[in-house]
């Protein structure tokens, strides 16, 4: 997410030469002996194997309380080795720390429960709201127009401590509305409550230097992020780290700032275009692994130049509504929910270098997802009626182009199914 970002280059080349292939997956052969009994309380991740009714299966990726015998097949969680012989271990296997495989395309999303997220709509708009001046129109946090659900504080600043992250008003977003202090921050977080608005505070964006990259990082993020949540009130937090990140100790920091805030915390992501173009990155990866307790996926369909579909056959340019369908059924046929992926796009062409498309675009592209109405040429290989929502960079730049985003999106969000 950006102050000023440059374009990403990355092209189909440099996809095929970094191994981003996305929908291929082996199947084992039958095993000799049964492996581990499967258990609905075992969390399995891609590569796992679990016996049940006298079948080995392999978990193609993140998977809790779905049993093999029901899940299985070419279009689910579960691959069915065959018939397995001899005695069947009781324990469950330990979940290993690897990055979960590319796995084959599927036709219907996983089973599992959504996770709480407090109140937040069935389809709901997301946007950041500017720590910082750069031209956009200057806001206080309560000034946020009421169609905005989602409010992502950008951004929490690192600090000297490794992995733990502070946030401090900004002097010259201050000075552009004539004065902010901390109280005041903190009763407009309270406003936009009152309003039933959520308000998250997002780590990292284009000039983030935050580095979760062992155990010890990994708890100070969650315990300073928790604090920052008990001190202004914020509901959760958005992960929107552009120079890397560690997917495993990621994962665990938020494991554990999950079980400090409880049930209803929201966590989002907002990865660039290229880091959900296969289940083998780190992002996508992250999301997989932490799909439990995971809200949403923003991911940004701009400043990226032509990416891969997830038909593996063509480029589509950004700017485009075949970008936006053809990109987001990678999420959706790679175990993440419908419900977990949202499109994340420029609320004007000042916002980004590039890709920017139309709110009407926007609302064409979440039809075609949702429905299969409204697609361009490209048509997605199913409909994902809980199709979450939209995103956008930024509420600042939103409002300077007369809320043309917001006003447009919102309204069609209701009518999605």
């Amino acid at each position: 997410m950006k102050r000023s970002r440059s374009v990403v280059l990355a092209t189909v080349a440099a996809l095929a030469a970094g191994g981003a292939a996305v929908y291929f997956s082996g199947t084992a052969g039958a095993a000799a002996a049964c492996a581990p009994a499967w258990s609905s309380t075992q969390v399995y991740v891609g590569g796992n194997s679990a016996s049940q009714s006298g079948h080995n299966y392999t978990a193609k990726w993140w998977t809790q309380n779905e049993s093999p015998a029901t899940h299985s097949g070419q279009w689910d969680v579960w691959a069915d080795n065959g018939v397995c012989g001899g005695t069947t271990p009781t324990t469950p296997p330990t979940t290993p720390t690897t990055t979960p495989p590319t796995t084959s395309p599927t036709t219907s999303p996983p089973t599992t429960v959504p996770p709480s997220n407090g109140t937040l709509p069935k389809h709901f708009l997301t946007g950041y709201w500017q720590n910082f001046y750069n031209g956009a129109a200057a806001l206080k946090l309560a000034s946020v127009p009421t169609n905005y659900d989602l409010v992502a504080v950008a951004f929490a600043d690192a600090t000297g401590t490794p992995g733990a992250v502070t946030f401090n008003l900004d002097p010259g977003l201050a000075a552009q509305v004539g004065g902010y202090t901390d109280a005041q921050f903190k009763a407009d977080i309270a406003t936009l409550h009152s309003r039933g608005k959520k308000v998250i505070i997002s780590v990292g964006g284009e000039k983030g230097t935050v580095s979760v990259a062992d155990s010890t990082a990994a708890t100070n993020f969650a315990n300073s992020v928790y604090s920052l949540m008990t001190t202004y009130g914020f509901d959760g937090v958005d992960i929107d780290l552009e120079n890397g990140l560690n997917s495993t100790y990621m994962a665990s920091a938020l494991r554990s700032l999950r079980a400090k805030a409880g049930a209803n915390l929201i966590i989002t992501m907002a990865p660039q275009t290229i880091d959900m173009q296969s289940t083998g990155s780190s992002y996508f990866a992250l999301a997989l692994s932490i799909k439990d307790i995971l809200t949403v996926v923003h991911t940004q369909y701009y400043n990226s130049g032509a990416m891969l579909g997830c038909d593996q056959m063509n480029a589509y340019s950004q700017g485009t509504l075949n970008f936006l369908t053809a990109l987001a059924c990678i999420q959706t046929q790679n175990g993440l929910r419908p419900d977990q992926v949202a499109l994340g796009l420029p609320a004007s062409t000042s916002a980004a270098g590039g890709g920017y498309q139309s709110p009407a675009n926007v609302n064409a592209a979440l039809d075609c997802l949702a429905r299969g109405t409204n697609c361009g040429s490209f048509k997605p290989p199913a409909t994902y009626p809980g199709i979450r929502g939209a995103m956008t960079w930024s509420i600042n730049w939103d409002v300077t182009n007369g809320n043309s985003f917001a006003n447009t999106v919102k309204p069609h969000l209701s009518t999605l199914p």
